[in-house]
């Protein structure tokens, strides 16, 4: 039992955990499958990794560019408060359960483990399930598997004294979301993508199932109202000097120092210099010029990162989905997204969430909430500026707007919510991200106040989801993972 305790150790902490050393295993098991030539597998696989790796300085630069904000409005103004970020909410387990119900932190991985598990035999089993994709961003799946042993524990404490049951309690609910909640993103994703053949697999995928939704109800009122829909932001013209902002790095680069510099120039230079962000003697002016243009820096990364790897994870993919997991698709990170429709609405949707933000956080300050928020980076771009990639494409600029700045409205609340309620916020941080501060929290209070009646509903709920997809499109339901251009032509015949 050791031996094999310490070989998926082995295997979480230096692959599942390392997302792009995941991705080349998939790609490498999946050409393998397809029976390509060594020299294409090898190639493939390394294409995959190098892309990923390249996706991962993209979004680390973005993160660490957003790190004199963050900790500026921290200190500069004295707040302190609990920190809305994955790797905030994760250190904020590691520091806490054992403190606050006596487990050890070491039990996240078996839970891992075990959710993961199921996540496969219900894609395996896809013809009772209707679940057809597979969870593959492990990153991920480390923050929300400490989150949601937080979050389970407190809900049903009953189960501590009983560490099978917990286990295997937390791993069921945990699996059915990562099926659940990435199964949502597969239409959406196929119609942006024009059946590229994966879906997303990160911390919003319920949010962007249902953003899409919203944004795809909006477009069909406005046209049965007679109302002009909404264009998307790549198919407006701009007049004059504005056409500037339909290259998307002149975008973004404009749009960030406008906003970034504006927070900057708040927080002043003796303030920079002192926490060792500005070095002495340097240009203030150049410095704010350089921190809000790398964001474009890293944003072009990203999407080169992202152009690398998802040719080769799709290709490979039909190996996997041919030979072991029939007509399933993988769910990967939600950066893969910024690759498709309207580079532009990275940048739009991350300032609109910004926007909901602060505003909301500015109401917790007003309101004397009990528990201060600081938004972090990582919930406030990667949740809204992907929202409104689906958004746009699905109800055009509007929506794009729109819906991500309710999204970080939610985000604050939320988060502001859960964390109080379950005691985390003491430990200074919460995942933060739409599904944890949405969707979990509704999960919580359910088993909390229902008991194990609460979970039944939980997990009646998740199966349900899927079956109510298939029976509103029987015909196309599957086809659309199998063979989309198939599945256009079936949607075609059934609007003419």
């Amino acid at each position: 039992m050791n031996i094999l305790m310490n070989a998926w150790s082995y295997f979480a902490t230096n692959i599942l955990q390392q997302p792009a050393w995941m991705i080349g295993l998939i790609v490498l098991v999946g050409y393998i499958l397809l029976k390509k030539p060594w020299y294409d597998v090898l190639g493939g696989t390394l294409k995959a990794v190098i892309g990923y790796m390249i996706l991962a300085v993209g979004s680390g630069g973005l993160v660490n560019n957003f790190r004199p904000v963050l900790v500026g409005l921290g200190e500069r103004f004295n707040l302190n408060a609990m920190v809305i970020d994955p790797y905030f909410g994760q250190n904020a387990v590691t520091a806490g359960v054992e403190e606050t119900f006596g487990k050890s932190f070491s039990q996240v991985m078996i839970l891992l483990l075990l959710a993961f598990i199921i996540n496969i035999l219900l894609v395996r089993f896809r013809k009772i399930t209707k679940l057809r994709s597979l969870f593959t961003t492990g990153h991920v799946q480390v923050q929300q598997a400490s989150t949601a042993y937080w979050l389970i524990l407190f809900a049903l404490p009953g189960l501590l004294t009983n560490n099978t049951a917990l286990l295997i309690v937390m791993a069921v609910v945990l699996g059915l979301y990562w099926a659940v909640g990435s199964n949502l993103t597969i239409k959406p994703t196929q119609e942006l993508t024009d059946g590229a053949g994966f879906c997303l697999g990160h911390q919003q995928i319920m949010g962007v199932a249902l953003f899409s939704w919203i944004a795809g109800k909006w477009h069909e009122s406005n046209v049965k109202k007679g109302k002009k829909a909404s264009k998307k932001i790549e198919d407006i013209e701009l007049p004059g000097f504005m056409t500037i902002f339909n290259e998307n790095m002149v975008c973004t680069a404009l749009l960030m120092t406008l906003f970034f510099g504006a927070i900057l120039l708040l927080l002043g230079r003796d303030y920079l210099t002192e926490a060792g962000f500005l070095k002495e003697g340097q240009s203030f002016l150049f410095y704010i010029l350089t921190t809000c243009l790398n964001f474009a820096v890293y944003l072009a990364i990203l999407q080169l990162g992202v152009r690398t790897f998802v040719t080769e994870l799709t290709n490979s993919f039909q190996g996997i989905a041919g030979k072991l997991l029939p007509g399933s698709i993988p769910a990967v990170d939600c950066a893969v997204s910024y690759g498709f429709g309207s580079p532009n609405a990275v940048p739009i949707g991350f300032l609109a969430g910004a926007v909901g933000q602060f505003l909301a956080i500015g109401a917790l300050i007003l309101l004397k909430s009990p528990v201060l928020v600081i938004a972090g980076f990582v919930p406030v771009f990667f949740d809204n500026a992907t929202i409104a990639v689906y958004a746009n494409n699905r109800g055009g600029l509007k929506a794009a707007i729109v819906l991500p700045f309710i999204s970080g409205l939610c985000q604050v609340f939320g988060s502001a919510f859960i964390a109080s309620f379950v005691g985390m916020a003491a430990y200074g941080g919460y995942l933060g991200m739409w599904d944890w501060a949405v969707v979990w929290p509704v999960f919580t209070v359910v088993m909390k106040y229902l008991s194990y009646a609460g979970l039944a509903i939980v997990i009646i709920a998740l199966i349900a989801i899927p079956q109510i997809q298939y029976r509103l499109d029987k015909d196309g339901y599957f086809l659309m993972t199998e063979d989309w251009e198939a599945y256009k032509e079936l949607k075609g015949k059934k609007a003419e």
